[in-house]
């Protein structure tokens, strides 16, 4: 299979193995404790952990890009940013 098209560079990689790690993570947590404990927070709707992981992906993403289009290419500040962010999501929304 030629793939070369894609541009796999060990950044890309690390990508998509975090978001595939991320989400076998999330279905390990729903088997062992089902349910996820929806609430409502500060958004006022109610959310469950599935909500919880969607919005602080999003986020990240608009974080990571706003960072490139505003500061440049070195990521590092706009990742500890979107982890700080993901923590605020799964603590009060």
């Amino acid at each position: 299979m030629n793939l070369s098209w894609m541009a796999w560079t060990l950044p890309t990689a690390i990508f998509f193995a975090t978001i595939f790690a991320l989400l076998v993570g999330m279905a390990v947590w729903e088997y062992v404790s089902p349910g996820g404990n929806p609430r409502v927070g500060i958004l006022r709707f109610e959310t469950t952990r599935g909500d919880r992981l969607f919005v602080s992906l999003l986020g990240s993403a608009y974080i990571h890009l706003a960072w490139l289009g505003l500061v440049g290419p070195s990521l590092w500040w706009a990742l500890a940013l979107s982890v700080v962010y993901a923590i605020g999501v799964f603590r009060y929304v």
